[in-house]
């Protein structure tokens, strides 16, 4: 199958990117609708979920991705590999987070993860990026206590300010001593990860759970 070419990056407050959010009956999409959910926030081409979901047959996968010719392909590609807990969803995750969390069973989200957002480096595109104040608290709405947030980005400044956003919330708490996580948590990582340490270049992770304030 020929790769699908598409913009690196997008502008998530466009006209374009704001239409209404399309909710499938995930009753229809996932085998086990009742089992855990991990939400990968600006999953591109879907490669980490693709390779984790076989993996962790008992936990739902959804991965958000605001550019709609990668999230066909990817679920495309997900039907090849008859993943019956894997899904990708076009959706402009900041305007719609709180609707899509609330369209699933309560008490479902068990992880979430970032990795390695659009960084809009431009002070005046600085508004662009995903992890906003908004994300941050519908986030802390739905996921389960002791839930967790992996955040990682070759960028450190990104990075410094999506842990900032999140520990700013009290209902957020790091789970290890360092500034930046050594190691990733998970068995897969992304393309991006890959291409990043085959330079001998630094990544910045972190990893949060929700606690009760």
């Amino acid at each position: 199958m020929a790769r699908v070419r598409v913009r690196q990056h997008v502008n998530p407050l466009s006209a374009k990117y704001r239409q209404p959010l399309i909710l499938p009956e995930w009753e229809n999409i996932y085998l086990d609708v009742n089992q855990p959910l991990h939400l990968d926030i600006g999953c591109g081409r879907g490669k980490f979920l693709l390779q984790m979901a076989p993996l962790y047959p008992h936990i739902n996968f959804l991965g958000v991705e605001i550019r709609e010719p990668l999230v066909i392909e990817a679920n495309e590609q997900r039907d090849r590999l008859q993943l019956s807990n894997l899904h990708f969803l076009f959706c402009n995750i900041n305007l719609y987070i709180k609707p899509l969390l609330a369209s699933f069973p309560p008490h479902l989200l068990e992880k979430v993860t970032i990795q390695f957002p659009d960084p809009w480096f431009k002070r005046s595109h600085q508004k662009r990026r995903v992890v906003q104040p908004n994300l941050v608290q519908a986030i802390a709405d739905y996921l389960v206590d002791t839930g967790s947030v992996f955040l990682q980005s070759d960028i450190k400044e990104v990075a410094e300010e999506m842990a900032d956003n999140f520990l700013t919330d009290t209902c957020f708490q790091k789970q290890h001593q360092d500034t930046w996580l050594p190691d990733n948590p998970f068995p897969i990582a992304t393309e991006r990860e890959i291409a990043t340490l085959n330079k001998n270049e630094p990544i910045y992770r972190m990893l949060l759970q929700r606690i009760d304030p």
